[in-house]
């Protein structure tokens, strides 16, 4: 089975150029460490979920149905970020979030890759740079199925079903977003 050009491309490209440059220097490879820069839970789209949450609405009967139950989730996406330090100002910054999902959404793991450097202008000052790049970890809301009694049954979106939209048109307004991809990092630091 042939497997697909696409993201995978990325990081058998990233594998490549690290095999490529601890091949050509076994000492590096060598005097390697990983190190753990962060661990957290949550992020900003599982905010935006449970933003979702807000609300609810009343059915014909008059009960009310809570949005709260569909945008929970019994566990939160966790990030972990490490960085593989190469030489004293050089490391590789790495890491995955584990994803989470609800009922009536759904954010993908992930996985990030980039590096850090860093010089020294000075005796007491440091410039840093680091550059990293996120694969994965969207946000997709998921639609509801919604009987409207003679007209049949519609896939709709979930909060938007009793509103004035036909069930079509909510669908258009289903949450479908993906994290920052990028992130560059610029700092100067000077101790006195």
């Amino acid at each position: 089975m042939r497997e697909k050009s696409g993201k995978r491309g990325g990081f058998r490209t990233a594998a490549f150029l690290l095999s490529a440059v601890l091949g050509a220097c076994p000492a590096i490879a060598q005097e390697m460490t990983t190190s753990f820069v962060d661990i957290h839970q949550g992020s900003p789209l599982s905010d935006r979920a449970r933003a979702l949450a807000q609300g609810g609405y009343e059915l014909q009967n008059g009960s009310w149905v809570s949005f709260d139950q569909w945008y929970r989730a019994n566990w939160i996406d966790m990030h972990v970020d490490l960085l593989t330090q190469i030489t004293d100002d050089t490391g590789i910054l790495w890491g995955f979030g584990t994803g989470e999902e609800g009922e009536k959404y759904r954010i993908q793991p992930s996985f990030k890759f980039g590096f850090l450097t860093q010089t020294h202008p000075s005796a007491n000052s440091i410039l840093s740079f680091s550059l990293t790049s996120t694969i994965g970890g969207g946000l997709a809301e998921k639609p509801c199925q919604a009987d409207y009694g003679d007209f049949g049954t519609y896939a709709v979106n979930c909060r938007l079903a009793a509103g004035e939209l036909s069930p079509e048109q909510t669908l258009k307004y289903l949450v479908n977003v993906r994290p920052e991809s990028m992130h560059l990092w610029l700092n100067y630091r000077v101790t006195f």
